[in-house]
């Protein structure tokens, strides 16, 4: 049991001494980011559901 705690321990000093290596993002990098990945979100959403109407109207028309 011992052993596992002093792994368990020697583990989590290494994550942290790795986590103070990590370049990490800055805000501004953040935010622009995350306006990218919205902006694409919504065109996907519009592109989708313009295809839905369209693909919806040609059933209607072949079903009737």
């Amino acid at each position: 049991m011992r052993e596992k705690i002093r792994q368990l321990v020697q583990f989590l000093k290494e994550v942290r001494a790795e986590s103070r290596r990590v370049s990490w993002a800055s805000r501004r990098q953040v935010m622009g980011a995350t306006l990218v990945v919205l902006v694409l979100v919504l065109l996907s959403a519009v592109y989708l559901g313009i295809v839905d109407l369209i693909l919806a109207a040609l059933i209607r028309a072949v079903l009737g």
